[in-house]
């Protein structure tokens, strides 16, 4: 496991540069691109055990159609985060003296954001928007770097020799993300009175897997791509069946984490039998019968705001709240350009301060 611990107050203050043991420099690749030095990603293969007889016995699974009398909940609030590297840059090692460096640990510079967008009554409204930026790093001398443009907190983590730092320092930054994104849910459910949604009626939904959240009471994860195939041939082959509208039964999943689960066909979709197909997750500790009515639920409050082709390229999966959401907390990021040039100014003016002028070509 790694773990990620924030810098304290005193590790680079609001308006300082970088402590004297910390010198950094600003990799001259696109962050697109990765890195000039060829750090290999990794993907691990997870496996899972499937419980296919929560709703139906295997033998009897079926198409399920929606209940249309089933109520609905007052408001929708859909959750969704974005993050972006700004910049990979090098931290040099610690060098009490100020003499040259021997040697650099790879960091990112990233900007993240998470936000709630509820749908209810005929309107949809963004509820709560909260913007981050870190610098997300092994090297345990590191201080927040603070640019003209705004500050980078330094979020340490530790490494582990199974897997490359690139990953490392990237699942550290989905965990500041995930973070972010439970603290703006439960803060926006918090405000739902205000607008006149009683008490427990709302239903949470999140894009990406629950993992995480699974805590939240009344929550779905949405799960809008698909990279592993978790069911058997015999049951796998209802998902490409399945109509608009339409879902799987319930099953669950055990992993690292347990969930309930199943496959939704949203309408529009046109083409390959799994077009416009979605994975549904909620807790592994609701009773069964308050599943089944979440899964219920779930092609009639999520159906409604599939979206079109001609308006998204990744139509139907893509709903218009979150992809409005999603365009949202893209602006609040910032102009990555301006960002990229605050640190790489920043980086350049520490640099002057431990090179001799007579040293220092540029």
């Amino acid at each position: 496991m790694t773990g990620d611990v924030q810098a304290s107050p005193g590790d680079g203050a609001a308006g300082s540069r970088p402590a004297a043991g910390m010198r950094f420099s600003v990799d001259g690749w696109d962050p697109a691109y990765g890195t000039s030095l060829d750090l290999e990603d990794y993907l691990g293969e997870s496996t899972a055990s499937v419980e296919a007889n929560v709703e139906l016995p295997a033998r009897q699974w079926r198409a399920l159609d929606p209940d249309p009398g089933q109520a609905l909940p007052a408001a929708l609030l859909f959750v969704d985060g974005v993050r972006r590297i700004e910049a990979r840059v090098w931290i040099d090692d610690d060098v009490p003296d100020g003499g040259p460096a021997t040697e650099a640990s790879a960091a990112l510079c990233a900007s993240y954001a998470a936000g709630v967008v509820c749908c209810c009554g005929h309107q949809a409204h963004l509820v709560l928007a909260e913007t981050r930026r870190g610098l997300f790093t092994v090297a345990p001398h590191a201080s927040d770097i603070t640019t003209w443009a705004g500050e980078y907190t330094a979020c340490r983590t530790t490494t582990n020799a199974a897997t490359p730092l690139t990953v490392t320092l990237s699942q550290a930054l989905q965990r500041r993300l995930g973070e972010v994104e439970v603290r703006t849910a439960v803060a926006a459910r918090a405000a739902m009175p205000e607008h006149g949604v009683p008490p427990d009626g709302d239903l949470l939904v999140v894009d990406g897997p629950l993992r995480g959240r699974q805590h939240l009471p009344r929550t779905l994860g949405y799960i809008k791509s698909h990279h592993s195939t978790y069911l058997p041939p015999e049951l796998n082959a209802l998902v490409g069946a399945l109509s608009p509208g339409q879902r799987t039964p319930v099953f669950l999943i055990g992993t690292s984490w347990d969930r309930h689960t199943w496959y939704l066909k949203l309408p529009g979709a046109t083409g390959a039998p799994w077009a416009g197909v979605v994975r549904i997750e909620c807790s592994a500790d609701l009773p069964v019968p308050e599943v089944i009515a979440l899964a219920g639920l779930s092609p009639l409050c999520l159906g409604r705001f599939a979206s079109a082709t001609y308006k998204d390229a990744r139509a139907p999966q893509n709903l218009y709240p979150i992809a409005g959401l999603e365009r949202e907390l893209r602006r609040r990021l910032g102009d990555p350009r301006l960002l990229y040039r605050a640190l790489r100014r920043t980086a350049h003016a520490q640099l002057t301060r431990y090179v001799p002028d007579s040293e220092f070509q540029i």
